[in-house]
């Protein structure tokens, strides 16, 4: 009776980032190390906010949003959406816009003036130096569509989880392959606006602007011990 597919050795997938794909031939986990190559990759992205004045190939960022599209998502419909913002023109019109909104917003906090230009302008420079931005959407198009609230607010959970989901591979992928990236949750609080600068079909649902660019800079990090996160029933 001929195997079936397992988890297994690898073959080239995408040879310039050193993906793989699944083979037949099965394979017994070594738990004294297990996932090293992945647990490397994991344990070693950073959120990256300053970048090198240099082009990313056009090739790889699409080879990165190949790597985005291939992760699971709810009925496998595939809501996410992306843009691929490169021209400086787009970029300065963005962060230009999207900081008329934030200063509003902090100037109706009763922030002070001075450290509300700070912020506009660390969030101008992060989104105007990046290489590239990569805008993600959520599309309801496919979706299932239901005639109560309670199942409808679930559906879209599940769809804004699968785009999620697809930026996680994007920026591991981006990690992978030498690149810096950032995830930026701002066009959470201007979706129309951000649809409107950058001319998105309307049922496009902006959720995420993830920064690339080669690292200006280096980051450590540490994580909360396993066990304050996690119950075993």
């Amino acid at each position: 009776m001929p195997l079936q597919k397992r988890a297994t050795k690898h073959q080239p997938l995408y040879n310039d980032l050193g993906f793989t794909i699944l083979e037949m031939q099965p394979l017994t986990p070594d738990l004294s190390q297990p996932l090293p190559d992945f647990g490397s990759l994991v344990q070693g992205r950073r959120s990256i906010r300053r970048y090198q004045a240099r082009p990313i190939d056009p090739r790889l960022l699409e080879t990165l949003l190949e790597a985005a599209i291939w992760a699971p998502s709810a009925h496998n419909r595939q809501p996410w959406r992306f843009c691929v913002v490169t021209s400086d023109a787009a970029k300065q019109a963005l962060s230009a816009r999207m900081a008329e909104h934030w200063r509003a917003d902090l100037g109706g906090d009763g922030a002070d003036p001075a450290f509300i230009e700070r912020r506009v302008a660390i969030s101008h420079a992060r989104m105007t130096g990046a290489a590239a931005l990569v805008l993600a959407a959520v599309s309801m198009i496919d979706m299932d569509i239901y005639p109560d609230q309670r199942r409808s607010q679930a559906e879209w959970t599940m769809a804004v989880q699968s785009t999620a989901l697809a930026c996680q591979n994007l920026l591991l992928a981006a990690h992978q392959a030498g690149l810096g990236a950032c995830w930026m949750c701002a066009p959470l609080f201007v979706p129309e606006l951000v649809r409107n600068v950058l001319q998105l079909p309307l049922d496009w649902q902006p959720q995420a602007l993830i920064t690339l660019g080669y690292p200006a800079e280096e980051k450590t990090k540490e994580r909360a011990p396993l066990a304050s996160r996690v119950v075993w029933r």
